[in-house]
């Protein structure tokens, strides 16, 4: 099996049905949409169709926007466009965390070299809205607990699809990197967890300095 393979086949068995998630509380699955499924299978076909180690890059979980309708971590339906090169019918509607990764990827080098070395997922890697609003698993404490099992079992899945354990890289520096790094000391994940300022934060308040973080991504990752 390749890289991709393992992937898909994770994302193919992702469910919460099973679980008691706090009232209100609604799942974002795109796997479960076949035509989601259909560009999430070209996209990992594309970039990941070999059996190359990668280290992991952990968001906190998909958004209405980005991963959670395209079905690929940090990835609207614009970038997946413009920049995989992958045509796709939904409506085009610009993700500010996918815009700043894609800014970020083409400084790398560009998708083929940045997706060859790297895997972008999420602490949880199914999403979740409350009143049709983006939730993030942190913001209920019942929703965090619920999750708690799911989300140790989908790492360590992740893990097996040849990811390197010696370095794991963190979006945010507050409540993300916190749970992370607790379950981490917890299950010994990986050797080492890195914190980078969340994409939606550098996106929302620090702009003006959009090259500097660009650069400390890019510094770190490398």
């Amino acid at each position: 099996m390749t890289f991709a393979d393992h992937v898909l086949k994770f994302y193919r068995s992702l469910d919460l049905s099973g679980t008691k998630l706090p009232p209100g509380v609604d799942v974002l699955n795109p796997y479960q949409d076949s035509a989601a499924f259909d560009l999430t299978e070209k996209f990992f076909r594309k970039f990941y169709s070999d059996n190359d180690p990668r280290r992991i890059i952990i968001g906190i979980n998909p958004g209405r926007f980005g991963g959670g309708t395209t079905g690929i971590p940090f990835t609207d339906s614009i970038r997946l466009e413009t920049n995989c090169g992958i045509p796709n019918n939904l409506a085009k509607k610009q993700e500010l965390s996918s815009d700043f990764i894609y800014r970020m990827i083409d400084a790398y080098g560009g998708p083929a070299k940045f997706y060859g070395r790297h895997f972008i997922s999420s602490v949880s890697p199914l999403g979740f809205t409350q009143d049709g609003k983006n939730l993030n698993y942190y913001d209920i404490r019942e929703l965090q607990s619920a999750l708690e099992t799911f989300i140790i079992s989908s790492l360590r899945k992740q893990i097996a699809f040849g990811i390197s354990t010696e370095i794991a890289f963190c979006l945010g520096e507050g409540d993300n990197y916190k749970n992370l790094n607790a379950w981490n000391k917890k299950e010994e994940l990986f050797n080492e967890i890195v914190p980078l300022p969340h994409p939606r934060f550098i996106m929302q308040y620090r702009r003006k300095r959009l090259d500097e973080f660009i650069a400390l991504y890019a510094d770190r990752l490398r």
